[in-house]
């Protein structure tokens, strides 16, 4: 298996000096300069980013069914850094200006009815900081789950625009990590958490995605089955010019891979994962801002292939 932990580094580009200077200069002086040095930031990352550029080029491929063209390549990059531009004036709380659509909340509000709280389960499909503007509204606290220990400068300083996120943070790292999940849970909270990206050596299931064979990490369906929860998928896909559209819909009630039959189990579940995916990047290609290729050469099994790899 391909380690995955380079995918945690890729874009997180740039020195801590210069990321705290262009944040300041964009808050300080506004959008239009944000909106005006994004081409300079795209072709930054098309001359300097090798691996992300080709992995853009092979997820491309697969999703647009057709020759790639660089201008494909640096319209991705160029998406990319205009949610990162979002990215700020949400966590700066400015949102004058912004559309949100929000869609599927029933089915949110259903789940919480049962009071034992609920997982919310994403990609790294549009903007995150998009889920959070709708959590501000919401009735239910949210807690993220996620893997603090490899982010680069730029997001630790984005972070600080919002220093009261911290607390709503578990991170992975930590001891306690699954101790404060459990809390959160037992308060009737939301737990969020990204499925299509592994840090360090974490165990991954090949399932069919995009025309091929790719390999996403086991961890967030296993501890979904342990929890027992509700798990309801949820994206944040940037539709347009300071527009996005936040989408909630039920994955399971309650995910169940029973321990003799783990491998059919994650591979059951991983599948659905993964169309649930493949329909939002055809809907939404140059949204998916994972920048690391997981696809493998398919291994037939004797689960046809579609198995818990080490």
């Amino acid at each position: 298996m391909r380690e995955p932990g380079p995918g945690w580094v890729r874009p997180e580009r740039g020195t801590a000096a210069l990321s705290r200077f262009m944040i300041w200069l964009t808050l300080r002086v506004g959008r239009p300069f944000g909106e005006a040095i994004l081409p300079f930031i795209t072709l930054y990352f098309l001359l300097t980013a090798r691996q992300a550029r080709r992995a853009s080029r092979q997820y491309l491929a697969r999703v647009l069914d057709r020759p790639v063209r660089m201008v494909d390549v640096a319209r991705h990059f160029h998406t990319f850094a205009a949610a990162i531009l979002d990215r700020v004036f949400f966590l700066a709380g400015r949102y004058r200006g912004y559309k949100i659509d929000t869609s599927g909340l029933d089915c949110v509000h259903a789940a919480m009815a049962g009071g034992r709280g609920c997982i919310l389960l994403g990609a790294h499909i549009g903007s995150f900081e998009a889920l959070r503007s709708v959590g501000r509204m919401s009735p239910f606290p949210v807690k993220v789950l996620m893997f603090r220990r490899n982010a680069g400068a730029p997001t630790r300083l984005l972070e600080q625009l919002a220093p009261e996120f911290a607390h709503d943070i578990i991170d992975i790292g930590e001891p306690d990590a699954m101790i404060r999940v459990h809390e959160s849970l037992a308060r009737n909270e939301l737990v969020g958490m990204l499925g299509d990206r592994a840090p360090g050596h974490e165990k991954s299931v090949l399932t069919p995605f995009l025309g091929g064979m790719a390999a996403f990490p086991a961890g967030p369906l296993l501890v979904a089955s342990m929890l027992g929860v509700p798990v309801i998928l949820f994206s944040g896909v940037r539709t347009g010019y300071r527009q996005y559209r936040v989408h909630f819909e039920l994955l399971a009630e309650q995910i169940t891979i029973p321990r003799r039959q783990r491998a059919e189990g994650l591979a059951t579940w991983m599948g659905q994962y993964a169309r649930w995916m493949e329909r939002l990047c055809h809907a939404h290609p140059y949204n998916w801002f994972n920048f690391h290729d997981v696809w493998v050469a398919p291994q037939v099994g004797k689960h046809g292939g579609n198995h818990e790899k080490p």
